[in-house]
């Protein structure tokens, strides 16, 4: 019999696994495996759990939100752990589910973790650290590991919207060198983001349509800072109609970008805190990650069905 390993967060999003997590188990078993349920116990239990596991499953299943995402793929890399991961969203926002199309139904999500296909993804690596769809600095960016885990519960996206508004008038600037492929670019910037995804807090089309998640590069937006009211204006309306502006942005794709900074800054992993720091390298590990996804998404998702689609 194949065997499956289940990590869940018991304390992610508005608690929608809970009441269906026999069926989900039942689910497992019905697609022909031995489960093994493991429910996190505190932050960084999923990096811990995957990097001392030494029995080996058919296949690795989590629940939570992008940040239990985040541990659990951590930790496999950490032990070089290859078996295919699916994922349960029941998080606040679920970015990765939502770009991967995987089901925002608990039940559908079970099904699709142990009867869809193997996607092989691209995973970030952050230093040494790892990331599964965005590494960030600036604006807003902690909002998402400062709101309380009961705010989100009840509040939902709200709770960030809400937190995010009470630093609008106090927005820290940072000047940065970033470096990639031969080019360098040196200013001052509000805000900065590596992605390899379509959503970003929740918001989807604000990195742009031409995102596949297999070429082995990033999305990288990085914004200015605003010297005066126009400016800003400018910026909000780019932002508003999730467009790039040029003259207020920077917008690359690369596998490898360095930033360099006079003082440390803050970033976020996968909305979790990701350590402050003056020096960082952001690096590509194409196709390191197998995803459980349906069938009928998975040629969409990769680089040669895109090129087709361009050709055509």
């Amino acid at each position: 019999m194949k065997k499956l390993l289940f990590i869940y967060n018991p304390n992610a999003g508005t608690g929608t696994l809970k009441p269906k997590l026999s069926d989900v188990l039942d689910i497992f078993t019905k697609g022909g495996y031995e489960v093994t349920v493991y429910p996190t116990q505190k932050k960084r239990d999923g990096i811990e759990k995957m990097s001392s596991c030494k029995e080996e499953y058919d296949l690795i299943v989590c629940s939570g939100g992008d940040g239990t995402l985040d541990e659990v793929m951590t930790g496999m890399r950490m032990c070089s752990y290859d078996a295919p991961l699916g994922y349960i969203p029941a998080g606040t926002t679920n970015d990765f589910a939502s770009s991967f199309g995987i089901p925002k139904d608990i039940i559908e999500a079970a099904d699709t973790a142990v009867n869809g296909v193997p996607f092989a993804c691209d995973v970030g690596r952050f230093n040494e650290d790892y990331f599964v769809y965005v590494a960030a600095f600036g604006l807003f960016t902690d909002v998402s590991y400062e709101t309380k885990q009961s705010m989100k519960n009840i509040l939902g996206h709200l709770a960030y919207v809400l937190e995010g508004a009470k630093r609008i008038l106090n927005i820290p600037s940072y000047k940065v060198r970033v470096e990639h492929d031969g080019e360098e670019i040196e200013d001052e910037f509000i805000y900065g983001m590596v992605t390899n995804s379509r959503s970003v807090g929740g918001f989807k089309g604000i990195i742009g349509t031409d995102v596949v998640f297999d070429d082995g590069e990033f999305e990288v937006t990085l914004i200015k800072t605003p010297k005066n009211p126009m400016e800003l204006n400018d910026l909000l309306g780019a932002i508003m109609l999730r467009q790039i502006n040029p003259e207020r942005m920077y917008s690359f794709k690369s596998g490898c970008v360095k930033f360099r900074s006079m003082v440390e800054i803050p970033w976020t992993i996968d909305g979790e805190y990701g350590g402050s720091h003056e020096k960082v390298i952001v690096r590509n590990e194409r196709r390191a990650l197998s995803i459980m996804v349906k069938q009928e998404i998975a040629a969409g998702l990769s680089v040669e069905r895109n090129a087709e689609i361009r050709e055509k």
